[in-house]
């Protein structure tokens, strides 16, 4: 469910208990996030305040999330007016999604000072308000003109009002005809956003949310009655710490939401804080990894498209290439009969082709020139195919590595789960000239000499996936410079090297312990098996899997990340 009116409630009622906490540190960690340090009974709390549109909320963190070295404007102004300072009192109106939080301390000659913040939950209309003991603002996260927005002034040095709404407050109800009046829509699937439209703080998710609990399928007195009394149970339950949340799973097991439920499940302090901070924290880390890995993704594709089209240009180059022996003879038969070509200009000649059993052959020509200056023109033609094809074959060749490079990024990528196993991928593909614009490559000798000394003295971020068979120990290289240090610098020369046969995929090493016999054939099957499970291959029901010592595994100089040649290699067809 969102951030509404009913859990902003909640969970300030939990917050409660930190009245009288003193303010020691505050932090900026991103443009829609403060983080108040809190004081309380030889007990830190972190009280994460976040006005991002889709994940707005206040409650207590235990995740901890870096911060930028030098703390933005807004931060530094909430340190000089709020740290030594203790928190007085927390409110809530009604079930608005809007908390001040009181603090009240002395200055340097004792005189007792008080301020406010204001905490808006209100999605992209979110802020957070420092105020003076006036009700005037000192300053804002968020400056809001009125003409932007059509309602009041957000702006340091103005008088703070509290925003308005045209909702019914649901507190107000007197019983259950009085809100069974106020439901037109006669469809289940209208009536979370009435019931949102009408009462302030009940947001759609939550009504959803109950309906799919109270299994809900048509709209009656009697199943309205079940809604309002879930709704008023849920709220009169918020002062006695009755409530607790369930998370709410799609059809793959992942939590996608979560809602109240007018039920105790734990004794444990702060634990509607607590629940929203993990629900969140999870949320955010996942949008995060996905934004950054599908633009990751992105540029990896752009650049794949590039490769794919200038191999088809060199495809069709080779095809005219093709044809360059055809120019040669041209050449050569119309030198050898210049003596009985008229020399004036021609469209076409014919003559017998003494390649082809004297066959007539009829040859086009540049009515512009000569028979003998076309001659020319066609001996001149096939020297430049045949220097061409010499370029064009090797530039094939080049651009067919780059391409298979590019794959076994494009397959690391789709594979990764964790933000930083992303940002190891970034790394690798920061030090290849492929991935960059044409401005970047045209640097200076010395400048791509002082980034080879570098990059070659980086150190790896080394941790593979491990796996045991049988007492043996199974190493899983993550991406291509991983794999590169697992099979060429961490991986004995007698352990055994994995790799699937003509698909992209991990490099998979066999630990050779001393102390154990060596591996039987069903070890090695079972650590081939491993190999093929992180490959592209791993929805096949065979794969083929070469295997062989890591001595004989090498790599060739100037050669891509992750890129080996092998030999005195066996093959096991398994099936992942």
């Amino acid at each position: 469910m969102a951030f509404d009116g009913i859990v902003t409630k909640a969970i300030v009622t939990e917050l409660s208990e930190l009245t009288g906490a003193r303010i020691d540190k505050v932090f900026e960690p991103n443009k829609n996030e403060i983080i108040l340090g809190l004081y309380s009974e030889k007990k830190n709390y972190a009280l994460d305040i976040c006005i991002e549109s889709q994940n707005c909320r206040i409650n207590l963190t235990t995740n901890a999330k870096p911060n930028p070295q030098i703390a933005p404007n807004f931060c530094m102004l909430l340190r000089k007016n709020l740290i030594g300072l203790k928190l007085k009192n927390l409110i809530t109106f009604d079930l608005e999604r809007l908390i001040v939080l009181e603090f009240e301390g002395f200055d340097d000659v004792d005189d007792i000072i008080s301020k406010k913040l204001i905490i808006e939950l209100m999605g992209k209309h979110s802020n957070i308000i420092l105020l003076d003991d006036n009700n005037i603002i000192i300053d804002s996260m968020r400056h809001i003109r009125e003409l932007d927005e059509n309602f009041r002034d957000i702006l340091p040095h103005t008088k703070y009002s509290f925003p308005t709404s045209n909702k019914k407050s649901f507190l107000e109800l007197r019983d259950f005809e009085e809100f069974s009046n106020c439901i037109s829509c006669t469809n289940i699937e209208d009536l979370p956003s009435q019931i949102s439209n009408t009462f302030n703080g009940i947001s759609k998710n939550f009504i959803s949310a109950i309906i799919r609990h109270l299994e809900i399928t048509e709209i009656n007195t009697a199943n309205l009655q079940k809604i309002y009394n879930y709704i008023t149970t849920t709220i009169n339950n918020i002062e006695t710490d009755s409530l607790s949340f369930e998370n709410i799973k799609n059809k793959d097991g992942i939590i996608k939401d979560y809602f109240l439920i007018p039920e105790k499940t734990s004794d444990e302090p702060f634990k509607l804080n607590f629940f929203v901070d993990d629900f969140y924290y999870n949320k955010e880390t996942s949008e995060t990894f996905k934004n950054y890995r599908n633009s990751l993704l992105k540029l990896i594709l752009d650049t794949l498209k590039k490769y794919k089209k200038r191999l088809y240009n060199i495809d069709e180059k080779l095809k005219e290439c093709e044809d360059m022996d055809t120019y040669r003879i041209y050449g050569e038969l119309i030198t050898a009969n210049l003596y009985r070509i008229p020399n004036r200009n021609l469209s076409e000649i014919e003559l017998e082709n003494y390649y082809d059993n004297n066959n007539k052959i009829t040859i086009k020509l540049d009515k512009r020139f000569l028979p003998s200056i076309n001659a020319k023109r066609f001996f001149k033609k096939y020297s430049k195919l045949k220097n061409a094809l010499a370029i064009v074959s090797e530039q094939k060749e080049d651009t067919l590595k780059e391409l298979d490079y590019i794959e076994s990024v494009v397959y690391e990528l789709e594979n990764c789960s964790t933000i930083e196993e992303v940002g190891a991928i970034f790394d690798e593909i920061s030090e290849n000239n492929i991935f960059k614009d044409k401005k970047e490559l045209n640097t200076s000798k010395k400048s791509k000499i002082k980034k080879s000394k570098f990059t070659k003295n980086k150190t790896v971020s080394f941790n593979p996936l491990k796996y045991t068979v049988d007492g043996y120990t199974v190493l899983v290289g993550r991406n291509n410079k991983e794999n590169d240090y697992l099979t060429l610098k961490y991986a004995n020369k007698s352990d055994i090297w994995f790799h699937t046969k003509d698909f992209h995929g991990s490099h998979t090493i066999l630990k050779i312990d001393n102390n154990l016999p060596f591996p039987n054939d069903n070890i090695l099957v079972e650590a081939a098996k491993i190999a093929a499970q992180h490959s592209k291959a791993k929805n096949s029901s065979n794969v083929p899997v070469d295997y062989c010592e890591v001595k004989y595994v090498k790599k060739p100089s100037g050669s891509k990340p992750g890129m080996v040649i092998y030999s005195n290699n066996k093959t096991l067809n398994v099936n992942p």
